[in-house]
């Protein structure tokens, strides 16, 4: 690869991300590596020195400046600029996004935001229709078909699919658990869990650590994890036995969970489904 690919290097975290996604496995392997850890870290990125950064990845300082030459940047402190921006916009408030949002529609009627979110929500579950795996989608069915317990984990926005799920997987009389206890017991409550059950975990940039640590678990403990996040290095992913990219568009900065939510619900029914047919299955035998 040269460097004539990356004449106009990202500018913004969520376009760096998906270059580095569609190149991870055509850089060389010390600079993948930096990539990987580069989207699992941003904030290190952002805040960090080359020594710094170069020590927790464990390569030369020159890689870094490698790195983003590779990619198009004049050196590391160019580069540095795109995770800083990131920090600039998780700073924003929802009513610098109102501003923005007023600015976008030019102030005009509540039919323009209306078709903004309808458009945004269409664009991602018209991604989605294009790009989900649907064999890795009936072997993740087939996981939950089987298991005793199927064990739900998700935090902040995230939560709202996990929520769902559980309510339609208990209308349909499958056992599940919902972590987010009241007092704080989850890894207790997850470290029930066997490679009997199941578990879901789910989480979008930035990733929830609790979400992280409580997938982690559950994968150590041999529960087998199926993952619904936003890239393949999510931490999430790294841990799963079969994960599922979403991405979701958003307008004037607001991002719903239209394309997650249609997944979640068509995974939910499959798995109703197919329990049901396995269910007729031994009654037969």
């Amino acid at each position: 690869m040269t460097d004539q690919n990356f004449d106009t290097p990202p500018t913004d975290f969520e376009h760096f991300r998906d270059m580095i996604v569609a190149r991870k496995d055509s850089l060389p392997k010390r600079l993948a590596q930096v990539g990987e850890y580069a989207i699992r870290n941003p904030d290190e990125f952002a805040f960090g020195t080359a020594a710094s950064v170069s020590e927790a990845i464990g390569v030369q300082p020159s890689t870094l400046v490698r790195f983003a030459k590779q990619l198009g940047y004049a050196g590391f402190s160019d580069l540095k600029d795109v995770f800083r921006s990131r920090i600039k916009e998780q700073r924003t408030s929802y009513q610098d996004r109102i501003r923005a949002l007023q600015v976008d529609t030019a102030g005009s009627a509540e039919s323009e935001i209306l078709q903004g979110f309808l458009d945004a929500a269409a664009g991602s579950l018209g991604a989605l229709s294009r790009t989900v795996d649907v064999t890795r989608f009936a072997e993740g069915v087939a996981i939950l078909a089987k298991a005793d317990c199927i064990y739900l984990i998700a935090r902040r926005r995230a939560y709202p699919l996990a929520s769902s799920m559980a309510y339609t997987f208990a209308k349909m009389g499958i056992r599940i658990v919902l972590a987010g206890s009241a007092p704080g017991i989850d890894p207790e409550i997850l470290g029930g869990a066997t490679d009997r059950d199941a578990a879901i975990a789910m989480s979008f940039t930035p990733y929830s650590s609790e979400t992280v640590h409580l997938a982690r678990m559950v994968a150590r403990a041999g529960v087998p994890l199926i993952s619904i996040t936003d890239s393949p290095f999510s931490p999430i992913a790294e841990c799963s036995r079969i994960w599922f990219e979403i991405a979701e568009q958003d307008f004037s900065g607001f991002r719903s969970l239209s394309a997650s939510m249609a997944f979640c619900m068509a995974l939910t029914v499959a798995v109703a489904e197919a329990r049901k047919r396995q269910s007729a299955s031994n009654d037969l035998e």
